[in-house]
């Protein structure tokens, strides 16, 4: 007989709420201060990921003395401590700590689910923590791709930025892509496992609007990584049915293609203000889905080979988190796509087209090693538990967690996913609230190092969290534009800020101060002709 579940502590109740509020907060939050087009999306959504890791981390310290710690979690822990080492040694420091604070937020957030998931659990039972998470990072997924659709469909609003469309409150349009194709596993388990026809109706609705947002935004990547996904579920849910006799699932699961048909369908018939140069955008995004011969696919190669100087520059530990942008355009040759037409030593994005190359020149092979070995081994974990689930319910939970491992790996291998904060928190939450590590051999870890090593992922992530309040607050004084007293206050808020600095060397009434943060922005990057420019000048 089955020993009873452990109810849910108040602490874990309320890591919860906690967790659920950062989710929807990493979607919803976007200041208005255009000339930060990117950072007025990125940061306040980094500042959600990094309180809702703290708070939640702090909240879940009891219950992180009862996990079960597996390789997967010494290769996290690993994967950080290499990655820390990498920042030290990092050109551009603030960079280094500001990437580095996304992984290890997202380590956080991992354990965090996995606590969750642990929270009243039985056997062939996910926990009822855990299915209220995964609803609503569901959520955040449809709400993403409700605000792209809205934009795509005649909305205007400074909160979406206009050359970017349909990006919504995403501020890009391949971001929206990235999150409706790595959050669809999770929004088609809440229809699957939803109680009642009314809950199984809007999730099959949810997945409908997510997969229609997907397909205006004519992002590849998030395409190939929608096909991977549709294929392991399709698969995967055929084999769960006559495994268990479960043809209720199919006849759920057939609504839920059903709806997502129906988003298609509309995605492509109905007129919408989107501005495509192409007469027929879509059709030629899908016939040049895996061309790298031209366009944006040649870039993408482009920069892959160069970025393998990058590499060999520093094999073992990279060029530091966060410091692709930096090292770059030092091996860049001239009419590369992937520097800025706007500023000599530039690059047009400040992070790579890729999380794994991404992974490679940042962390150097030994971070990329280690990520690798804890992705492998959740992946195997997952696989082992799906072979051995006793129930339909936990099979479907694996099969979730396989898809969105697969989604994660294709989209990440074209485009820049985890490296952002709203992705990282939806992947590391789903999969610590999927995870079932049952299979996987338990390490001998004293409870007080679990709980001690939660304590200091959470510190870590108030401290970015502080940085990232003071980031935004930051960008407001430079939009406001109050004279540079008010830049230079701006200045110490956000040191690292490049733009910043520029301004201020410009604007600086005397050589000192001017000299200051010429050399100041000259030392961010280095190969910026701006701030070389301005450097030179105090020599």
């Amino acid at each position: 007989m089955e020993p009873p579940a452990r109810a849910p502590s108040r602490a874990e109740v309320l890591a919860l709420r906690v967790l659920q509020a950062g989710a929807l907060a990493a979607v919803l939050l976007v200041v208005p201060y255009a000339p930060f087009e990117l950072d007025r999306f990125s940061v306040p959504k980094e500042l959600a990921l990094h309180a809702a890791a703290f708070g939640a981390g702090l909240l879940m310290l009891g219950a992180a003395r009862r996990l079960r710690p597996t390789r997967v979690d010494a290769l996290l822990a690993a994967f950080l401590l290499a990655s820390g080492l990498s920042a030290l040694l990092a050109q551009n420091g603030w960079l280094a700590a500001r990437a580095l604070a996304v992984s290890a937020s997202g380590v956080a957030v991992f354990w965090v689910g996995r606590g969750l998931g642990a929270a009243g659990a039985s056997a062939g039972s996910a926990g009822p923590l855990a299915q209220r998470l995964l609803r609503t990072l569901a959520l955040t997924v449809v709400v993403a791709a409700v605000a792209a659709l809205a934009q795509a469909y005649g909305l205007r609003t400074v909160l979406f930025a206009e050359d970017r469309a349909p990006g919504g409150l995403l501020g890009n349009r391949n971001g929206v892509g990235h999150f409706a194709a790595l959050g669809f596993p999770v929004v088609v388990l809440a229809a699957l496992e939803a109680r009642r026809l009314r809950g199984l109706g809007l999730g099959a609705a949810g997945a409908g609007l997510a997969v229609a947002a997907l397909v205006l935004t004519r992002s590849r990547a998030a395409w190939l990584g929608f096909a991977v996904v549709a294929a392991v579920l399709v698969v995967g849910l055929v084999v769960l049915a006559f495994r268990y006799r479960a043809w209720r699932l199919l006849g759920r699961f057939a609504l839920v293609t059903l709806a997502v048909a129906a988003g298609v369908t509309a995605a492509l018939t109905l007129p919408n203000a989107l501005r495509w140069t192409s007469d027929d955008p879509y059709l030629d995004t899908a016939r040049n889905v895996v061309n790298y011969e031209e366009g944006s696919g040649r870039g993408r190669l482009v920069q892959y080979r160069t970025s393998l100087g990058i590499v060999w520059d520093d094999p073992l530990l990279g060029a530091g988190p966060g410091n692709w942008p930096v090292a770059y355009p030092g091996h860049a040759a001239p009419g590369d796509p992937s520097m800025s037409p706007h500023e000599a030593g530039r690059t047009t994005n400040p992070w790579p087209s890729s999380d794994l190359v991404a992974l490679v020149t940042e962390r150097g092979l030994a971070g990329a090693l280690l990520l690798a070995l804890a992705g492998a081994g959740l992946a195997v974990g997952t696989w082992r538990g799906l072979r051995a689930a006793a129930t339909p319910e936990a099979a479907l939970r694996a099969l979730t967690l396989l898809a969105l491992l697969g989604a994660a790996v294709v989209v990440g291998a074209f485009d820049a996913v985890l490296l952002l904060a709203w992705p990282t928190l939806l992947f590391w939450a789903a999969a610590g609230a999927l995870w079932a590590p049952e299979t996987t051999p338990a390490l001998p870890v004293a409870p007080w190092v679990r709980a001690a090593a939660l304590a200091v992922l959470a510190l870590a992530a108030g401290v970015a969290a502080v940085r990232s309040t003071g980031q935004v607050a930051a960008m407001a004084y430079y939009t406001a534009d109050g004279g540079y007293a008010e830049l230079e206050r701006a200045a110490r808020l956000d040191p690292g800020n490049y733009r910043l600095r520029v301004r201020l060397a410009q604007r600086a009434g005397d050589r000192e101060a001017r000299c200051r943060h010429a050399q100041a922005a000259h030392a961010l990057f280095p190969h910026a002709a701006t701030a070389a420019r301005l450097a030179r000048r105090c020599e």
